[in-house]
């Protein structure tokens, strides 16, 4: 065990902990990774592909359009530059950016519950990942794929490639902050918009390798939600002894469903959609923070954790009895100049989806 002095410590029944890897565990977008190493102007081509799928696939998602996000319409890309599973793999294992104490947090927390982690990113990352912290895979869920079950003869990879080349030689899009659809856009811009539409919906929607836009399914907020669901259903923990820690807007679903359903929802250096529909954010550097918070949530619950939120400073943390001495210490050692910003946030609107969501859950729960 990473933190000396906790021997003590006993698993307390019950309770568990779902945290989104991408933030609060490492700090890797790895889907851009692969294109700016893997394909030439890759990093370009990813841009492109990020304002596409803000502006157009991620609308016809919801009406279920062939077209896929950006994570997916990379794929394809990757794969005419040679990218293949054992690539993937070997790139992501030597590539991991690691959230400081975040291996540390994430063994001491499989130690005191039932610890899961959600990921928006490939399995290839996710399990390597997965195993450089000691965390069971099995107990992860992120976007399942293989790049290998795609055979690419070499005209199809030389006009992807070709399609690339292009794609990074269209005029920047340039997104104002209040744009929705394409017709928010300048005329250049929506005419770049109409040339991706073009690309993918009708000149390589064809293609062998567009399986992998269409076969893969991403891992979006309703995504998130699920999972959060099914690993309710699996533990039989339910919402009320859940608690939720994300990052981004994949994460607001969710983040949504745990509160409601009476648990404990965290931002962890969140996006402004995941801060405001956690009850409590944090921003920090290093992950200690979150050991701190979990272990006072599986001594004592919900309300402890707030309570220390509302007078978050080391002599109340240390005289709580919610959370072992050692932490403290750590706590004290990691951020000697002060600590970090730990508060209550905002709850944002309740998506009526939510309340479904929740409605069923504590039904289905009753009925038991």
């Amino acid at each position: 065990m990473d933190f000396e002095g906790l021997e003590e410590v006993v698993a307390y029944e019950g309770k568990q902990l779902i945290i989104n890897m991408d933030g609060p565990i490492t700090t890797n977008d790895n889907a851009f990774d692969l294109c700016e190493h893997f394909i030439h102007d890759g990093a370009r081509l990813y841009a492109m592909l990020s304002c596409y799928d803000r502006l157009v696939s991620k609308g016809r998602r919801n009406n279920r359009s062939r077209v896929g996000g950006k994570m997916q319409l990379a794929l394809p890309f990757l794969r005419a530059y040679g990218v293949n599973d054992s690539k993937m793999h070997e790139f992501s294992r030597s590539h991991i950016k690691m959230m400081p104490g975040a291996a540390k947090t994430m063994r001491f927390v499989q130690e005191l519950m039932a610890s899961f982690v959600v990921s928006a990113s490939y399995e290839h990352h996710v399990s390597e990942v997965c195993e450089q912290i000691g965390f069971p895979y099995e107990n992860s869920y992120c976007m399942k794929l293989s790049m290998d079950s795609v055979q690419m003869d070499d005209w199809e990879a030389e006009l992807l490639k070709n399609y690339a080349r292009e794609i990074v030689a269209l005029p920047p899009i340039e997104i104002p902050r209040d744009a929705r659809v394409p017709a928010d856009l300048s005329p250049r811009d929506q005419s770049t918009i109409e040339r991706l539409e073009d690309i993918f919906t009708k000149e390589i929607s064809d293609l062998n390798a567009f399986r992998l836009v269409t076969e893969v399914v991403a891992i979006g907020a309703d995504e998130k939600a699920a999972d959060l669901l099914d690993i309710c259903k699996k533990t039989g923990v339910g919402l009320e002894d859940t608690m939720y820690v994300g990052s981004d807007a994949t994460d607001v679903l969710a983040l949504q469903l745990v509160s409601r359903g009476g648990g404990l929802s965290i931002a962890f250096n969140g996006s402004s959609e995941a801060a405001r529909e956690a009850e409590a954010r944090i921003v920090s550097d290093n992950s200690v923070v979150t050991s701190v918070i979990c272990e006072a949530f599986y001594k004592s619950g919900k309300d402890a954790v707030m309570s220390l939120v509302d007078d978050w400073s080391i002599p109340h943390i240390n005289d709580s009895g919610f959370v072992h001495d050692y932490l403290v210490r750590e706590l004290s050692r990691v951020f000697p100049q002060g600590l970090p910003r730990v508060e209550r946030a905002r709850m944002g609107y309740l998506d009526r989806r939510v309340e479904g969501h929740v409605a069923s859950r504590q039904n289905s729960k009753g009925t038991g």
